[in-house]
């Protein structure tokens, strides 16, 4: 989830416009192990015990209102308030300057009320308030008993949102190659990513260095004490299983229920998560090749040579934009992600094949959520702002060259691009990265129940093993589904959602490794 998974439900809503027919990022920081912490930048985050907190803080009234319109989703119905809370800018000073993070919730529908329960839908970066009514659906059965809470993250949406680029600037950069092939390549690919980066910098100023995951999983136990709730209730899907691992490792004795969804590797660093990565997707695009009766090695030559052809010569489109490498491959990954959508990749592809580029172009937009009127979303400047600062590894580009081989034996269609991700994501990054992997150990706490989807191409199967290890005996329990697609809840598997619930609503924890065929 560097450049690409960001959350089951935003992927989903991506994928809907590019269905209609609509021009709209990349995302996510799919997540490293248990490690040790580097030592604390200047000016980044420290542990705090809860007790230190100001009353100011903990005792501090909500005050929901209807919630208005945010960016391009509507406002969403009756049943939603939303609300600010201030949090610490800096978690090492508690008592010092606060940012205003924006919340959502719509109350518990039925009369056996258990608490709140916080979601987080992946990204980094990827904004709670507007995506939690459209998932409100797929929970409805969690509804009855748990007030439904999202939010935006520090630095995402409306929650002081950074924004690095113009959208001129941002369509500009489409045009970098983001796999280089000469000294000329390399050196505006770097001298793009260190521009992105002076960017965020002038726009977030002191911010920069406190969006990180640790300062959100102090934000969060902030939450769960305003909203009244003794214990922490949380179901985290991509990027938020990393999120809720960091929490249970801060505070142990606080886990409620947690669901992790979707789970990230918490042991891989930079380049191990890339690498998954770089499985996961051609593992996707494998099964989707299978699905279409084609030969998977055969099938994946052949949409190589394309993003070859590409790289040398973009392919028109009916908007009059061009279609390259770089948006092409954004444009295959995007339908990977949900196999309902593998009809919709065959006819970009066929249509590509053909010499026409616009329906790659308008699943690439989708994801890169962009619209019909050439206007960027802000996710992927949020989870690069975040990303950034929770990961000190930073390969140099000498490093990346000599491991572009491996990448490319991994997937011949998806290493390139995510080899050099690794060296281009945080290059000259203004601010210090704190961790090579986040410490996500939560000895003490209780059962928390991590599902793994076979098929998932953005956080592949292992990664639900990996969570349990770091996580410690007794505390992750694992559930495994034979599927495809990001995310196993609400994808359609009875036994997943019925097991899921079990848990949530009634506590019944299942044996650890429960298979779902």
């Amino acid at each position: 989830m560097r450049r690409f998974p960001r959350g089951a439900v935003a992927v989903a809503v991506a994928l809907l416009v590019a269905g209609c027919g609509g021009s709209s990022g990349r995302s996510g920081n799919e997540g490293k192990g248990s490690g040790s912490p580097a030592p604390p930048a200047p000016g980044s985050s420290t542990p705090v015990s809860p007790a230190a907190l100001p009353s100011s803080l903990t005792a501090q009234h909500l005050d929901w209102r209807r919630c208005n319109a945010t960016g391009r989703s509507a406002a969403p119905g009756d049943d939603w308030r939303c609300a600010t809370l201030r949090a610490p800018l800096d978690w090492s000073e508690p008592g010092g300057e606060t940012i205003g993070l924006a919340l959502i919730r719509a109350r518990a529908t039925g009369g056996d009320r258990i608490g709140s329960m916080l979601f987080n839908f992946g990204g980094p970066g990827g904004s709670g308030v507007s995506t939690m009514p459209y998932f409100s659906a797929t929970v409805s059965a969690l509804h009855a008993r748990y007030d439904l809470v999202s939010w935006d993250p520090r630095g995402v949406g409306a929650s002081e949102g950074v924004r690095c680029r113009d959208d001129r600037a941002t369509e500009a950069a489409e045009a970098v190659d983001t796999t280089p092939d000469s000294p000329a390549e390399e050196n505006a690919y770097l001298q793009d990513a260190a521009g992105f980066g002076k960017g965020c910098q002038k726009a977030a100023g002191p911010l920069l260095a406190h969006v990180s995951t640790t300062d959100t999983a102090r934000d969060m136990d902030l939450m769960r004490q305003v909203l009244g709730d003794e214990r922490m209730h949380y179901f985290g899907i991509s990027y938020g299983t990393e999120l809720g691992g960091v929490y249970a490792h801060l505070f142990p004795k606080r886990v409620g229920r947690l669901v992790l969804d979707a789970v990230v590797d918490p042991a891989a660093g930079t380049v191990g998560h890339a690498q998954n990565q770089a499985r996961g997707f051609q593992r996707a695009l494998d099964d989707y090749l299978k699905s279409t009766g084609q030969d998977p090695a055969r099938g994946s030559r052949k949409i190589a040579d394309l993003l070859k052809r590409l790289d040398a010569e973009p392919l028109p489109t009916s908007s009059g934009r061009k279609l390259n490498q770089t948006l092409a491959t954004t444009g295959i990954i995007l339908p990977l992600y949900s196999e309902s959508s593998w009809p919709r990749l065959t006819s970009a592809l066929k249509s590509a094949e053909k010499g026409d580029g616009s329906e790659l172009l308008a699943l690439a937009d989708a994801y890169d959520d962009r619209d019909s009127s050439g206007h960027y979303g802000t996710t992927s400047h949020s989870q690069r702002a975040i990303s950034c600062l929770d990961d000190r590894q930073r390969p140099t580009p000498a490093e990346t060259r000599r491991r572009l081989p491996e990448f490319e034996r991994i997937s011949p269609v998806f290493g390139d691009f995510l080899g050099w991700d690794t060296a281009g994501w945080c290059h000259a990054w203004p601010v210090p990265g704190q961790f090579d992997t986040p410490e996500v150990s939560a000895p003490g706490a209780a059962p928390i129940l991590l599902v793994g989807n076979t098929g998932d191409p953005a956080t592949p199967y292992e990664g639900a093993r990996r969570m349990a290890d770091e996580l410690g005996r007794g505390v992750g329990v694992e559930l495994t589904w034979k599927g495809e697609g990001h995310g196993a809840y609400g994808n359609g598997s009875d036994c997943v959602d019925s097991t899921v619930n079990a848990y949530l609503l009634h506590g019944t924890v299942p044996k650890d490794g429960k298979v779902c065929s």
